[in-house]
């Protein structure tokens, strides 16, 4: 009896607030939130206030992008940090910090943010050594404050709908996630966007200047997607043609013993070809 009791009062009270509300001012307020979100990606600028990552559903908003908003909204930031792990015995660093967002010293709203030393790019360089911990500790604790300030100006600007999360975040994910599943035929499909063969994809490369791929999979500088992909596709070219040399030597042993010999002598140390039909990522 209790319970109904309560989600009676609870529904009661839910009308008695839909009750209170003027439609009139609602319907204007939200006509402006339309008005002013049409106005902040009429403002910012793509690929410096705000960016695209292939395969997430919105634009991402940079920090450039996120303080924009608060200097045309006329407001102030304070941050505090809520909480810290400051590890300096075993090298682990961590802070959570909040955003608080003022006008005219009235609280409007709020973010939190945080950020360690165990995450993937702070914790691993590129060829899987452990990298300095303690020389990330400012790092992160500026990586915490970032995320919370984009986080607080999501809400305060009502743009949860338009943009997402950091790009930086997003882009970290959306890139382990693509290595970890990538195929050969996923790799095959990659477009370069730099360099004499920009615009063409990496199976196009490979018919033609695979010595290319072999320098491009070395440098440093090179993404680590294209490097994966580079390397999936070498290893199945590579697995196809030891396929096709078992398949040969099979073949062999239907054959008389003297003919098997023979071809088996014909074949060792014989480089198996792959034609361009045969590509284990067409």
């Amino acid at each position: 009896m209790a319970e109904i009791a309560l989600q009676n009062q609870n529904q009661v009270n839910s009308l008695s607030i839909i009750d209170s509300v003027d439609l009139g001012e609602v319907k204007t307020t939200l006509s402006k939130i339309n008005q002013f979100q049409m106005v902040i990606q009429n403002t910012l600028k793509k690929d410096h206030d705000y960016g695209i990552i292939p395969g997430t559903p919105k634009p991402t908003l940079f920090k450039p992008g996120a303080e924009k908003i608060l200097m045309l909204f006329g407001v102030t930031s304070e941050y505090e940090v809520i909480e810290k792990v400051q590890d300096y015995e075993n090298g682990f660093f961590a802070f959570t910090v909040k955003c608080l967002i003022y006008k005219n010293g009235i609280k409007i709203t709020e973010g939190v943010g945080h950020c360690n030393t165990r995450e993937p790019k702070y914790y691993k360089k590129k060829d899987g050594t452990l990298q300095d911990p303690y020389g990330y500790a400012n790092t992160v604790l500026k990586m915490a404050k970032k995320r919370a300030q984009v986080d607080a100006t999501l809400t305060l600007a009502s743009l949860s709908e338009v943009f997402t999360q950091d790009i930086e975040d997003m882009q970290e994910f959306a890139q382990t996630e693509q290595v970890e599943t990538m195929t050969a035929q996923d790799a095959a499909a990659i477009k370069l966007t730099f360099g004499k063969h920009k615009g063409k994809t990496l199976k196009e490369i490979y018919k033609t200047h695979p010595d290319y791929l072999q320098w491009l999979v070395k440098q440093d500088r090179t993404d680590p997607v294209i490097k994966k992909g580079i390397e999936l596709m070498f290893e199945a070219v590579k697995q196809q043609e030891q396929n096709k040399h078992v398949q040969q030597q099979e073949q062999t042993q239907n054959e008389k013993p003297k003919e098997e010999n023979k071809v088996a002598e014909m074949l060792e140390g014989e480089e198996i070809e792959i034609n361009e039909d045969e590509l284990p990522f067409d």
